[in-house]
């Protein structure tokens, strides 16, 4: 049996905050400062701008080296070659679009703070499990809380994690130091006045590790 992808790496997960006349060029920002993965997130109308913008932002993050990953949109995602798909609790089960994209597809699924859900997802043949919020959320005020102690209990899962909630670059740090592979951050990027250096903030926390004290 075919090994499926894994997201690869670590860094900075950047994800885009819903339709916007510039969306383009902050994620070019985003991806300048160093991103290594993008998630277009848009659940509005308008499926031709939608298809448009991924299909642009796909060549985009592909020529800075980075992976575009499509938020709960499966057909959109296989429509435009993206590298993947981002499932959330109400979405598709994770074996059935594993099934439907195939081996080569990166399938992120949110766990929140569910330990049995990221075992589930593992099981189901997912690419990456993504946890939040860590910290109060401007995107999902509502979100619940995962407690920092969930990155130890999940080291042994043999996927990649990803963090998200409130991540700031004042805070990330606890979450690397924590074991976490990807840092996702949405208004701290997207909102931000320079969306590069905020984007870049990100980045230099993987820059050294700390249990080294060398280039992560």
């Amino acid at each position: 049996m075919k090994s499926i992808a894994l997201l690869p790496g670590r860094g900075l997960y950047a994800v885009t905050d819903g339709p916007r006349p510039d969306l383009l060029d902050v994620v070019a920002q985003a991806l300048a400062g160093g991103a290594r993965v993008v998630q277009y997130r848009d659940d509005t109308g308008g499926h031709h701008r939608r298809r448009t913008e991924a299909t642009d932002l796909r060549q985009l993050c592909h020529t800075h080296g980075a992976l575009l990953i499509i938020d709960a949109d499966v057909a959109l995602a296989k429509d435009v070659a993206a590298d993947g798909v981002h499932l959330g609790p109400d979405n598709a089960e994770p074996g059935a679009v594993r099934h439907e994209m195939g081996a080569d597809a990166i399938i992120g699924v949110s766990c929140l703070a569910s330990l049995e859900r990221a075992r589930a997802a593992v099981a189901a043949g997912a690419s990456y499990a993504s946890f939040g919020a860590f910290f109060r959320s401007p995107t999902k005020p509502l979100a619940g809380h995962a407690p920092l102690d969930l990155l130890r209990q999940t080291a042994a899962l043999g996927i990649p994690r990803v963090a998200i909630g409130g991540i700031t670059p004042d805070n990330g740090r606890l979450l690397i130091d924590a074991g976490v592979d990807f840092i996702a951050a949405v208004s701290a990027i997207f909102g931000a006045t320079d969306v590069r250096a905020a984007a870049q903030r990100f980045t230099d926390l993987y820059s050294i590790d700390r249990y080294h004290g060398t280039p992560a």
